[in-house]
């Protein structure tokens, strides 16, 4: 029976060589010249580090441009409100990778509403949805290409 999954993961390598590339670009630009920007990071969480708030958002732009380069969505990215004080100014980016139970169950709900002769299951992070047909599983691509979610979607595992 043909099925696959739909996911939501970022490429962390790419990631790395987004913030990588993010932080050359501010070392050389003459409106960051003789501060201390940068972007910190890890897997799940990444630290914009400036002096005011203009350059803050002046940083975003570039990850974002940076990070849709590299074919990173920048829909993966759930910017915290700013922490400006005195001459420093930080910005939390939390990187979200999965997909929530509450998701899950939008798009199982969305897929049973299509009237669809498939099969969805929440497994762990990621959503299985199997079916006779692989029509019917590529209409469901197509639905879930069209549905506003707030997460970047991914569909791996396609098997016959």
């Amino acid at each position: 029976m043909p099925s696959f999954d739909v996911v939501s993961e970022v490429d962390k390598h790419e990631l790395q060589n987004a913030i990588d590339q993010v932080n050359r670009e501010i070392g050389t630009r003459f409106d960051f010249r003789g501060t201390e920007a940068r972007i910190e990071g890890s897997e799940e969480e990444l630290t914009l580090i400036a002096e005011s708030d203009f350059q803050l958002q002046q940083m975003r732009t570039i990850l974002d441009t940076k990070l849709a380069k590299r074919g990173v969505d920048v829909g993966c990215l759930d910017a915290q409100e700013p922490e400006i004080s005195g001459k420093r100014a930080r910005q939390s980016i939390r990187v979200r990778q999965g997909i929530d139970k509450e998701t899950a169950r939008k798009i199982i709900k969305m897929v049973k509403e299509s009237k669809l002769k498939v099969q969805a299951a929440i497994q762990g992070e990621q959503v299985r949805i199997s079916g006779k047909k692989r029509d019917d599983l590529q209409q469901v691509i197509a639905l879930l290409r069209e549905a506003n979610l707030e997460l970047p979607l991914q569909y791996v595992n396609f098997r016959d």
